[in-house]
């Protein structure tokens, strides 16, 4: 026996679940959007809270803060830690940082200031990798030597440097100047004031005469030393610094 098929209530099933489907596709949408919304509104759910980290000397905690709010910082999913990385090392005296976003709106910011060892040109800094960085010069004058050469010779001039300095030191002199011209002669001022000329070859060989002579040269003249030549294979040039009115 055959059984007769209600085609009509098929048909009105299929589209009834079909429409509760496409609701609840939307429904899902509409509130995934909502919840996108709301996790993106930095009103909502926001970064209130800085934690910073690191020993900071020439860098202020409102010099970081200026640096992250500078422009959009989001909410706490918004934010992108390495665009914030970016600002705060951005910041001249900032060697490298580290950004981390903890729950429910605290940023976790950790620092490493630039170590300067030298100003370089009178108007930059270099730090202890060999890297030129624009740090303000008037914090560390008068602290750090001074460092001159041409732009693209960073690390022959720190090179002269490190060997002429490890050669004076150990017989109790301090370096305050280097210089070194485009064609390599080297200068170097001592702490004392006195400049040696050491010109393109042997520069060790030449400080360690000056070494050797100083004394002599102390009692040689009631003046002070201004400056010795030792671009000599012989012998030395020295300038005499003229005594003030009164001395």
């Amino acid at each position: 026996m055959r059984m007769a098929v209600d085609w009509r209530a098929i048909r009105w099933d299929f589209w009834l679940g079909l429409l509760s489907l496409v609701l609840l596709i939307t429904a899902l949408v509409i509130a995934g959007r909502w919840v996108h919304a709301t996790l993106m509104d930095e009103q909502q759910v926001p970064l209130d809270a800085i934690v910073l980290q690191g020993d900071l000397h020439y860098t202020s905690v409102d010099e970081v803060r200026e640096a992250l709010i500078a422009e959009e910082v989001g909410s706490f999913f918004a934010a992108d830690v390495a665009t914030l990385k970016a600002r705060v090392e951005a910041l001249p005296w900032i060697y490298s940082a580290a950004v981390r976003k903890e729950w429910p709106g605290r940023l976790r910011i950790y620092v490493v200031e630039q170590t300067p060892m030298a100003i370089w040109n009178d108007s930059a800094l270099l730090n202890t990798q060999g890297q030129v960085f624009d740090g303000r010069v008037e914090q560390v004058e008068g602290q750090l030597p001074h460092l001159r050469g041409p732009v693209n010779d960073v690390d022959e001039v720190i090179h002269q440097y490190e060997r002429v300095k490890e050669l004076l030191t150990l017989n109790g002199y301090g370096v305050a100047e280097l210089s070194m011209t485009e064609r390599f002669s080297v200068d170097v001022q001592l702490d004392n004031g006195i400049t040696l000329r050491l010109g393109r070859e042997a520069r060790l060989q030449r400080i360690q005469r000056f070494i050797d002579l100083h004394s002599r040269l102390r009692n040689a003249d009631e003046r002070e030393i201004e400056y010795v030549d030792l671009r000599y294979d012989t012998g030395v040039a020295v300038g005499w610094r003229d005594k003030q009115a009164g001395e």
